[in-house]
């Protein structure tokens, strides 16, 4: 879809940023990537998220707020943060969105 002499396309393909956990177990999605590639709130994602202070990698199924956050589930948190000690609020993760493949088995 063109708009504006840009090209906007759905999530179709993996996208990865890196953004600061925030309280309430919250991410945010940089505005630019929700608007290039019209990211909806009902949207189904794959999710994997990354500590780049604690050693691990979790993938979840999420969906975006309204207000491009993202929560991840505290079961996430604590299998990412392992046995290390720390509060993970504030740390800067590695994100990983893609298309989760619930689209497509939506009943017609």
């Amino acid at each position: 879809m063109q708009v504006g002499g840009v090209f906007r396309l759905p999530l179709t393909e993996s996208v990865v940023f890196k953004a600061v956990l925030q309280r309430g177990n919250k991410v945010q999605v940089p505005r630019l990537l929700r608007w290039r590639y019209r990211m909806e709130p009902d949207q189904v994602l794959s999710v994997e998220v990354r500590s780049l202070e604690f050693s691990g990698c979790e993938r979840f199924l999420g969906r975006m707020r309204r207000d491009g956050r993202l929560t991840i589930p505290l079961l996430t948190l604590k299998l990412l943060r392992g046995d290390e000690e720390g509060r993970l609020e504030g740390c800067v993760l590695e994100v990983t969105l893609e298309p989760s493949g619930e689209a497509d088995n939506k009943p017609g």
